[in-house]
């Protein structure tokens, strides 16, 4: 061969072994390029997988929700601030509430019946029901806190305020046929001795000596104060 043909032929063997080459490498680098996608797409795949878990999780949460929102709807039409007696069956039953020295509007007046006494009125506030217990109301007088005994030998019963009740208490400042007492203007009531909130209502000047108190009374007839 000669030389010229032999370095033709050379040349050619020579290109034909880089196409080959060429061919080979892209064969790879596609291989490769197939294998990383492939990678990526499973990568993506589990990526997709993984927002199961997510949604999942959401899932959950709502049924969280769910469930909290039930439980909060159940609680409400129970009683929501877990007042009440318990019925023994699993709900509670409205306890009425007593009544407080704020709860009422207090007045007084002036009586001339049985030598003289103060007769206190009690109402409830507008759109306030209480009730009075079956005890006396808590009277007293002065800087000292001279407080009123009973008028009476047994307490009567309670008394609900509500609307246009009203109760009824008389007070007899002075039961002593003496000289002796104390000039005042004005007499502290309570609805019983643990009442937070007394009041000071004013009166006529009147002597205080020995006071006494009734129970309380729906009729003001019932309220007077014999000694």
């Amino acid at each position: 061969m000669s030389g010229i043909r032999r370095k033709a032929f050379l040349v050619s063997a020579v290109v034909v072994g880089s196409a080959l080459l060429v061919t080979a490498c892209q064969e790879t680098d596609d291989k490769a390029k197939d294998s990383r996608s492939g990678s990526s797409s499973s990568s993506a795949g589990k990526a997709d997988g993984g927002a199961t878990p997510s949604g999942s999780s959401s899932t959950g949460g709502g049924q969280a929700a769910g469930k909290g929102t039930g439980s909060d709807a159940s609680k409400g039409t129970g009683n929501t601030d877990g007042s009440g007696v318990d019925t023994g069956d699993g709900t509670r039953e409205k306890v009425e509430q007593g009544c407080g020295a704020n709860d009422i509007t207090w007045s007084t007046r002036s009586e001339s019946q049985a030598g003289g006494y103060i007769l206190i009125m009690a109402k409830a506030k507008s759109g306030i029901s209480c009730y009075l217990p079956a005890e006396l109301p808590t009277v007293a007088f002065g800087s000292d806190g001279t407080e009123a005994g009973p008028a009476e030998q047994s307490v009567g019963e309670q008394i609900k305020l509500s609307g246009s009740t009203v109760a009824y208490a008389g007070v007899n400042p002075k039961t002593t046929d003496t000289d002796g007492g104390k000039e005042l203007e004005n007499i502290i009531v309570a609805v019983g001795n643990e009442d937070p909130n007394p009041v000071t209502l004013p009166v006529d000047t009147i002597t205080v000596d020995k006071p006494i108190v009734t129970n309380w009374h729906t009729s003001p007839t019932d309220a007077v104060p014999f000694s």
